[in-house]
């Protein structure tokens, strides 16, 4: 698709158990350390609120402000930051998908970032998309696979 980047990776454990890592440990793989994020609040339906800060090593705080476009339970959920929780329209950046689904005796996990203009994309890439993705998946990876 236009404007997208994406991860994607093989995690060795069951659907199930990504999902509740992916879904309800969220706040321990989100940001790559030493970032963190707190998540304030997440109606996890289509048109629900998803509210987040993430939280910086030296006090820096980044709102993270938007809905859920989609939320298919042990499948996918997806994100936008394009439309606050009130419904009003808010500086789009992206919209991000997150899905999971069986392969093998694991789960393949994507991750998607699609982007309204090829500027905004670059932008992101150069933010360090690919290393930061990546280190989250890593860190989602590792929980998943852990005891």
């Amino acid at each position: 698709m236009a404007h997208e980047l994406s991860i994607t990776r093989l995690i060795a454990a069951p659907p199930e158990r990504v999902w509740d890592v992916l879904v309800n440990r969220q706040e321990e793989w989100w940001c790559p350390v030493p970032w963190r994020a707190v998540i304030e609040r997440q109606d996890r339906y289509a048109g629900g609120i998803c509210e987040m800060t993430f939280h910086g090593p030296d006090g820096e705080r980044m709102p993270q402000n938007g809905i859920y476009l989609a939320y298919d339970e042990g499948r996918r959920f997806a994100t936008t930051d394009a439309v606050t929780g009130d419904l009003q329209p808010s500086g789009p950046f992206m919209i991000g998908v997150w899905e999971i689904a069986p392969e093998g005796d694991g789960t393949r996990y994507t991750a998607t970032a699609r982007h309204w203009t090829e500027e905004t994309m670059r932008q992101h890439e150069e933010m360090g998309f690919e290393q930061g993705w990546n280190a989250c998946a890593d860190q989602l990876q590792a929980l998943c696979e852990g005891a």
